[in-house]
């Protein structure tokens, strides 16, 4: 059993937040009756519906709650929650519309959450950070603990080898290819358990980026770490969300295939590469379509090309036009599995 805060998951597994499309209800109400933690990612979450072209803002928060609705029906009882990018320009509206559809958690990085607490007060909500050093742990603990006199119910370390927006810049995660990252790891579970033994609760950690088998999820519990956070795994499975054009993409890629890459605010990412990829390298502006209101910082009379249509492109299945985010593992994936496989090949018999 895992507990975070009042919840209790049967196994120390959260299935990451994928966007756009791409870890909806479907997925993550199957994680959750698995009895690990199920979290939707609400990034363009309304692409689907009629009016998002017109209306994206009032769409995705349409959909935070259908969503939600949808995974309730898998899992009733299960934990299901949010992933929420800070960098979003409506993170404020996607917060409290996923406290009001119920989360039973909201996870959030793309930057500092810092107004997560005030955002979910007075809810049964837990709220956690996704960090990647011992840097950004202690500026965002430090300021939940001054501002708001509360802490996080759950930390997830966030490593290099990540799929999608990674919270390193390209020289950190060149230097962590040479290095153990397992040494942040410690450092940054120093910080956490000091504000355990202030708070006299205990602090669930979770480590991500590169969890896809049993002896990785081994490797990361043996440095201190009490769960992990998996997401490209999920990719390949009968119940997610994404199109089957998406999926196999994953299927033959190879490990070269995995690239990182530059998003176009700025931010490096990882993906796979495809001819969409190889035009952007080159240098080519694709065209877009208008705005639609997602990422804060993003001047559409500047960008190379829109994250959105690239990545709404993905998770309808037009492959070759696509932004394909992906885990540096990716490419292990062989086979469409199922949510139950994937959870018994991380831990057998629940451990």
């Amino acid at each position: 059993m895992w507990k975070i805060g009042d919840k209790t998951a049967r196994i120390p597994l959260i299935q990451g937040g994928m966007g756009v499309g791409i870890s909806l209800g479907g997925l993550s109400g199957a994680v959750a009756a698995q009895g690990g933690v199920g979290i939707i990612s609400t990034a363009q979450i309304g692409f689907r519906e009629a009016d998002f072209d017109r209306n994206p803002g009032e769409a995705n928060l349409r959909a935070i709650e259908q969503e939600m609705k949808r995974a309730r029906e898998i899992s009733p009882d299960g934990i299901i929650g949010y992933n929420i990018m800070v960098a979003l320009r409506d993170y404020e509206a996607h917060v409290k519309a996923a406290v009001s559809a119920g989360a039973d958690l909201v996870i959030s990085g793309a930057g500092l959450p810092t107004e997560l607490p005030r955002l979910t007060q007075g809810s049964r909500t837990k709220i956690a950070p996704i960090v990647s050093t011992e840097k950004s742990a202690k500026v965002i603990l430090k300021y939940w603990d001054r501002k708001y006199r509360q802490t996080a119910d759950l930390v997830v370390i966030e490593g290099p080898e990540a799929g999608g927006h990674l919270g390193f810049d390209r020289e950190a995660l060149e230097r962590y290819a040479s290095l153990d990252y397992r040494e942040e790891i410690r450092r940054i579970l120093e910080v956490v358990r000091g504000y355990e033994e202030k708070y006299g609760k205990k602090i669930p950690v979770a480590a991500a980026g590169g969890i896809y088998d049993r002896e990785d999820v081994k490797r990361v519990i043996a440095a201190g770490v009490d769960g992990v956070q998996v997401a490209s795994r999920f990719v390949t499975t009968e119940e997610c969300d994404a199109d089957d054009r998406y999926k196999e993409a994953y299927l033959r890629a190879t490990k070269e295939d995995i690239v990182l890459v530059k998003s176009p605010v700025g931010m490096p990412g990882r993906a796979i590469m495809n001819p969409f990829m190889k035009r952007v390298m080159l240098g080519e502006k694709i065209p877009h379509t208008p705005c639609h209101g997602c990422l804060a910082k993003c001047n559409p009379a500047e960008i190379p090309y829109c994250i959105t249509d690239a990545l709404i492109a993905a998770a309808r299945g037009r492959i070759e036009e696509a932004l394909l985010f992906c885990g540096a593992k990716a490419y292990r994936a062989k086979r469409i599995e199922t949510v139950r496989e994937v959870v018994e090949s991380l831990f057998p018999n629940g451990k």
